[in-house]
């Protein structure tokens, strides 16, 4: 059975799985559904169309599903969706979507944010993400599984950042980040591929050579970006993972693409 502490206010409406246990002075909006096993240790402040998956851990003073910080907002009932087994430490916060965002702001199983991070609104959030302390999203950002982002860093709305990225510490990120990449800086730039992370996926020798080989062509080549873009299209074949760094790139909208910062790359 769920414990919900006497101070808590639990508003008519709310949703409180099996097992879960709500601590001191929590405020629970009519809209929340929290799942299974979820513990909220005291002082979580969770509002609009809040839904919580189970197992996860939130901390005090954590605020989920407060009005986008958009201009935009005019009061509308919109979702924040975080997955399952996520630890939330203290004073993070992760607004509501926007009715022009598409209304959600989702987050995905596993993730573990640090203290005072923030996850803007629409934001989408992958599988497995670690915010460092202060790690900042703006609204619309799009970031893939397995993305490491360092402590006060901030990575500007309409940004996306692709699967198994490391963003170092007091980094802008202004530009899409390729999978796999390594940027740092404090405009952040692509340094390389995120080498450890990938072993840890278990990318063989011969895959990460493959790799590094195609990363060293297209970023490092002779000519200018958009030359060498068109020249290593047909290595999408020698590994899932270029098709996917060349997909990434071709789909990019809104953001200019997180280039290193030798001259070379300064013209796409």
């Amino acid at each position: 059975m769920s414990t919900i502490d006497p101070t808590a206010r639990i508003e008519d409406g709310a949703v409180i799985g099996e097992g879960t246990s709500i601590g001191p002075y929590c405020i629970v909006g009519p809209h929340v559904v929290i799942g299974a096993n979820c513990k909220l240790v005291a002082h979580v402040h969770i509002t609009a169309q809040t839904t919580i998956g189970d197992g996860c851990t939130i901390y005090p003073f954590v605020s989920l599903g407060t009005p986008p910080q958009s201009l935009s907002y005019r009061g509308e009932l919109t979702r924040l969706q975080i997955g399952r087994d996520c630890v939330i430490r203290e004073q993070v916060t992760m607004n509501a979507g926007t009715v022009g965002g598409g209304g959600i702001t989702r987050v995905g199983d596993r993730g573990y944010f640090m203290n005072c991070s923030h996850v803007g609104h629409d934001c989408q959030v992958g599988d497995d993400v670690v915010f460092a302390t202060s790690a900042t999203l703006g609204g619309h950002c799009e970031i893939g599984d397995f993305v490491f982002i360092g402590g006060l860093s901030a990575v500007h709305q309409f940004t996306r950042i692709g699967p198994q990225v490391m963003v170092g510490g007091v980094c802008g990120v202004r530009g899409d980040v390729i999978p796999f990449g390594l940027v740092n800086g404090q405009y952040a730039s692509l340094e390389g591929l995120n080498i450890i992370g990938m072993k840890r996926r278990k990318f063989t020798r011969e895959r990460l050579a493959a790799v590094r080989s195609f990363y060293q062509k297209l970023f490092h080549g002779p000519g200018i970006f958009a030359e060498r873009l068109i020249e290593v299209q047909p290595l999408a074949v020698e590994d899932p993972a270029i098709a996917e760094i060349l997909t990434f790139i071709g789909d990019g909208k809104h953001r200019a693409l997180c280039l290193p910062a030798d001259s070379s790359n300064r013209h796409r």
